[in-house]
């Protein structure tokens, strides 16, 4: 029984170191995305200690770098953009209302969350690599997309089309052959050019092309952009 209590205690204590480190780590991740607002994605974790009234060294413990915290916020910021356009995607029935509800998602998370977005697909930051462990939250809005358009040459939604060719169609080929065999290389094009220009869409307006433009309904334009891509695509009504 006693050998249990101190088990017992043990588990306790972990777990809640556990809870602490996890509380402290999103707390300095609160505190950066302030910092994204005012500096870019210039980052100093002595800055993020100073706010957080924390030893710069304290900080080191949670991120050994500002490259790490940088990873860790750009993971979130990807992960949060899946995380929006899926739930969107699954109270859709058709495949154009999938496409169209990924889109706004996207579109509505950028727009109230403006520097993240800039972090993800704005300039490269200077100096930065980022690791491998970005790359499935960066394809997860893009692999959206691709299964949209999947399900809808399953359906027979996607317009007949003569393949692509050249020597970008031929590598297109070797990726569906080797990780999406139930694609064709036009569909694997269709995708990564669909996510270029509402990626793009998206952009242009956070970072005010639109201004003096299109002022009023620019919700209305992106849904006009959203279905001029669908068509682009072979998405039929």
């Amino acid at each position: 029984m006693w050998h249990t209590d101190l088990m017992s205690e043990k588990v306790t204590a972990t777990n809640l170191r556990a809870r602490v480190r996890a509380e402290m780590t999103d707390e300095i991740k609160t505190v950066a995305r302030r910092h994204l607002a005012t500096d870019g994605a210039n980052l100093s974790l002595r800055a993020v200690a100073r706010d957080l009234g924390m030893a710069s060294s304290a900080v080191y413990r949670y991120f050994a770098s500002r490259d790490e915290l940088l990873t860790a916020l750009i993971i979130d910021a990807y992960n949060a953009v899946g995380d929006e356009a899926e739930r969107a995607v699954a109270e859709q029935e058709t495949p154009l209302g999938m496409w169209l509800a990924a889109g706004h998602a996207a579109r509505e998370w950028a727009l109230a969350n403006p520097h993240e977005w800039a972090l993800i697909y704005g300039s490269p930051v200077p100096g930065y690599a980022a690791p491998r462990d970005t790359v499935e939250p960066a394809t997860r809005f893009m692999l959206l997309l691709g299964a949209t358009l999947a399900k809808a040459n399953v359906t027979g939604g996607i317009a007949d089309r003569p393949p692509l060719t050249g020597r970008f169609a031929e590598e297109l080929a070797a990726i569906a052959g080797a990780y999406f065999p139930e694609l064709t290389a036009r569909i694997i094009a269709d995708t990564i050019a669909a996510f270029f220009q509402i990626c793009g869409a998206i952009s242009f307006e956070l970072f005010g092309q639109l201004n003096n433009t299109i002022e009023d309904d620019r919700r209305g334009f992106f849904d006009y952009q959203l279905r001029s891509a669908a068509r682009l695509a072979g998405l039929t009504e």
